[in-house]
């Protein structure tokens, strides 16, 4: 009987050995069929968000579009020196756009192309100064726009990145552009809340904030450097001028005043 045992026993452990070893077998299969699956699932994700970060590009590349654009939904362009904005046209079902840190102007702003899906701009420290043109095209280009920041340019007077405005500025530009763009959720750096969304449909249309240009500062500095043509005194030319003198007959003794009616002569 204990030799049979110790057969079993060995018998046993022969097999835990061999199951063992089947085990690591199927873990091995299981561990690598995940990794086929996900690089299966990989390649369509690469081709939705694609970058361009820190490229210093001037503009974006026309291959770079051909082959990116059908699939592309986010496009990162951030930290380059990118001033236009052509073949943006390629991406026709886009829905993120970062612009952060490059050199777009008011008139790139003009030719962005109709992104029916974009829902997130971000345009962070470009040189936007047109309140109004932006507003006009996003309303008209971007009709699902739920995420809005401009932080950095003038078209944002934020008073924390010295634009020369204060908080009320800020307050009221918040509102004029909910009102303007009423898909908004998020503007710059807050979500808008419902009492700003109300407030911006009371008020919103009479919240522009106009600061005036360098050029009509100049020009009233020079207005009041010079002379101007008003005067109080009546129009005479050198001919007309005359000076008069003459003695005055009237003298004044203090009778007529009315506070020496209670003042003695004892009291001088």
């Amino acid at each position: 009987t204990c030799k049979k045992w110790l057969m079993a026993a060995e018998g046993l452990i022969y097999r835990s050995k061999a199951q063992i070893k089947q085990e690591k077998e199927r873990k091995l299969q299981t561990t690598k069929s995940p990794k086929k699956k996900m690089s299966a699932t990989k390649g369509p994700t690469d081709k939705e968000h694609v970058s361009l970060y820190g490229e210093d590009i001037v503009r974006l590349p026309a291959d770079f579009c051909a082959v990116n654009g059908p699939s592309a939904k986010r496009l990162d362009l951030s930290y380059n020196r990118i001033a236009t904005l052509e073949g943006l046209d390629k991406f026709e079902i886009l829905e993120e756009l970062i612009l952060d840190n490059n050199d777009v102007t008011d008139e790139a702003i003009s030719k962005l192309p109709h992104l029916p899906n974009l829902h997130t701009l971000s345009a962070n420290k470009n040189n936007i100064k047109d309140t109004d043109a932006l507003l006009n095209i996003l309303r008209e280009k971007c009709s699902k726009l739920n995420f809005l920041s401009l932080l950095g340019n003038d078209a944002c007077p934020n008073e924390l990145l010295g634009s020369g405005h204060d908080d009320n500025d800020y307050k009221r530009y918040r509102l004029y552009v909910v009102f303007r763009c009423p898909t908004l959720k998020f503007l710059d750096s807050r979500i808008v809340s419902e009492e700003e969304r109300k407030e911006a449909k009371r008020v919103g249309q009479f919240m522009k904030v106009v600061k005036p240009s360098q050029e009509s500062l100049e020009g009233t500095e020079k207005e009041d450097e010079s002379s101007s043509p008003y005067s109080p005194l009546p129009e005479v030319t050198g001919h007309q001028q005359r000076v008069v003198f003459g003695k005055v007959k009237y003298v004044y003794h203090g009778k007529q005043s009315e506070g020496n009616r209670f003042i003695r002569n004892s009291q001088l």
